[in-house]
């Protein structure tokens, strides 16, 4: 096939049946957040706690993630607008911590020396946290839906 008849086919179709923007849109932002040197922490644990006291059913849920020589626990509380990410980078260390949602902006807070670290006010949705240590390595954990 001729470079012309495929620039003449690739028209035709922009034409007849164009590619949405918001699905142009999602594609380069998904390229945006990309980390190709990340190491992926995936999830292997979920688990509901009750509140101490509380009367409602709802509870924390505490989620973990591993990656090679490295974990993430994470403590999701609250509903709607109030809800907040409490987590810990093991073994302890200081890091950038970004927070990534696909339909919000993107938030950033940083992990303490004892590798503790809160986000607040986070969307729900799928997100995923992103950190980034002082060695330049970075660990991405997998998405989730809070």
């Amino acid at each position: 096939m001729s470079e012309e008849f495929l620039d003449e086919l690739r028209a035709a179709f922009d034409h007849i049946d164009p590619v949405p923007k918001e699905v142009l849109a999602a594609g380069r932002s998904a390229l945006s957040w990309r980390e190709p040197d990340a190491d992926l922490a995936e999830l292997t644990d979920e688990k509901e706690r009750q509140l101490a006291g509380a009367r409602s059913t709802s509870g924390l849920r505490v989620l973990t993630f591993n990656a090679p020589g490295r974990t993430v626990e994470v403590e999701i509380s609250g509903a709607g607008q109030d809800v907040a990410l409490t987590g810990r980078l093991a073994p302890a260390t200081v890091a950038d911590v970004r927070l990534r949602h696909p339909n919000a902006a993107e938030q950033s807070a940083r992990a303490d020396e004892t590798g503790r670290f809160v986000l607040t006010a986070v969307p729900e949705g799928l997100v995923s946290l992103v950190f980034h240590l002082p060695d330049a390595s970075c660990v991405v954990t997998s998405w989730i839906r809070l």
